[in-house]
């Protein structure tokens, strides 16, 4: 096993991150700092804070040079932070002293780095933005076909009342149609960062802010209008909404991974897994690996808001903290996504089991047996005839629309009647169907 699931090759369909994962490596990061010293050097000569020969040469270079990022390691071994060599490294690639003079002209490491890295926040996002649009697609199919099926609904892990399946979809889809909406504002956590060595922008030219504001607009981030160098609330907000969405997606794979067990058998999954030894099996391993990934998201988020306690003007180790999860995070919940989003365009209701279990649960419409007898006697009176009437059907195994009607033959037919009992449920799955249309 490697290192990280991420980074393996047999492991990539089961821990798959797709395109995002192509943002985390060397050569992106590379290439994203490259584009920052490339705006910072554009909007510097047009403000006349470097000379604009040497500005146009330093953006063009940029977008041309390559650096090996093996040429880095051993001074961002030392340095703690590879912008120092990467700097070097860019001003020899040049190969013109007089522009590469210019080059990271007041600015310090961090705010390099760190505005590199919502470059590719960014991507991230619209990556994750687009796996919730494609799952909710899906989802509120299913909600809209399925809003009148009924099937047991279940409390604390037991048969409770009916509900619909369409109505299960819905709040499996709500939390990630909430997300889906929020992705916008959280764009606006991807801030540029420039303002030199400890914040106040000192060798920035004669108006930093204004720098600050043009380099946000050339990179199409948002201006923070001050220093965020100790302030990490952007990335923790970015963080928090990659980690939702791994949650979300868990909580559809957690209730799949129950649908799918032997003895429930109410939830068919295409793409379901075999066994070394047990040739009937179908294990659920895309719920398994989406629940997991979730975990492994939920502790890195942990461990990044406790690195958020950064020291006087910076704070290495807190700084290094966060290379060490944030990555991770961002990979675990594009990879708990895709399982997501793979399930949902995958899975098949098997409605006839849902049937059966109702049909073999009578116990389900105790509520509505109840609620049927309130309408003769006092609520507490026909709650504690039900309670009675529900273990005589446990110890004698009988149906308990049997022993009840047997009972109270006055009893309307709809008490034992799932369709009759489903309440708003079908209303609520619509609803979530067409709400899910309007935001897309």
């Amino acid at each position: 096993m490697p290192a990280t699931p991420f980074d393996s090759i047999h492991l990539s369909h089961l821990f798959p991150s797709g395109d995002t994962a192509r943002l985390f490596s060397d050569s992106a990061e590379i290439r994203a700092l490259m584009l920052v010293e490339g705006a910072l050097a554009k909007a510097q000569g047009a403000r006349g804070t470097i000379p604009e020969t040497a500005a146009a040469a330093i953006h063009r270079a940029a977008l041309e040079c390559q650096i090996d990022p093996v040429g880095l390691a051993k001074s961002t071994g030392l340095n703690g932070v590879s912008t120092p060599a990467l700097v070097e490294a860019f001003r020899e690639a040049m190969q013109a002293p007089e522009h590469a003079a210019f080059v990271h002209w007041g600015a310090t490491s961090q705010d390099i780095q760190d505005t590199a890295l919502m470059l590719r926040l960014r991507q991230a996002i619209t990556h994750q933005s687009d796996r919730l649009r494609a799952t909710l697609i899906a989802l509120a199919e299913l909600a809209d076909a399925h809003a009148d099926t009924p099937m047991a609904g279940r409390t604390f892990g037991q048969h409770a009342a009916p509900t619909s399946f369409g109505a299960q979809v819905a709040q499996w889809g709500a939390p990630l149609l909430s997300l889906f909406k929020g992705s916008e504002a959280i764009r606006g956590n991807l801030y540029v960062s420039l303002s030199g060595s400890v914040g106040t922008g000192s060798h920035l030219g004669d108006d930093p802010a204004a720098l600050r504001a043009d380099l946000a607009q050339g990179l199409n981030l948002t201006d923070p209008e001050r220093c965020w160098h100790t302030d990490r609330s952007p990335i923790l907000n970015i963080a928090a909404w990659f980690t939702r969405s791994a949650l979300a997606a868990a909580r559809l794979a957690e209730d799949l991974w129950l649908a799918a067990q032997s003895d429930a058998a109410e939830i068919t999954l295409p793409q379901a897994g075999g066994s070394s030894t047990l040739p009937q099996k179908q294990n659920p391993v895309q719920p398994s690996a989406c629940v997991a990934l979730a975990r492994h998201a939920q502790g890195l988020h942990a461990t990044l808001e406790g690195a958020s306690m950064h020291r006087q003007q910076r704070d290495g180790a807190a700084w290094f903290t966060e290379w060490l999860t944030l990555p991770q995070l961002v990979l675990a919940a594009a990879s708990a996504m895709t399982h997501a989003q793979a399930l949902a365009e995958t899975l098949t209701p098997d409605t006839a089991a849902m049937s059966a279990t109702l049909e073999a649960n009578s116990l389900v419409h105790a509520e509505a047996l109840s609620f049927a007898l309130a309408q003769s006697m006092p609520r507490p009176k026909a709650q504690h005839i039900t309670k009675t009437l529900c273990q005589q059907a446990r110890e004698t195994g009988s149906p308990l629309s049997q022993i009840a009607r047997e009972a109270h033959p006055d009893l309307p037919p709809s008490v034992f009647d799932s369709a009759a009992n489903l309440g708003c449920a079908p209303q609520e799955a619509r609803s979530f169907a067409q709400a899910v249309r309007a935001a897309l």
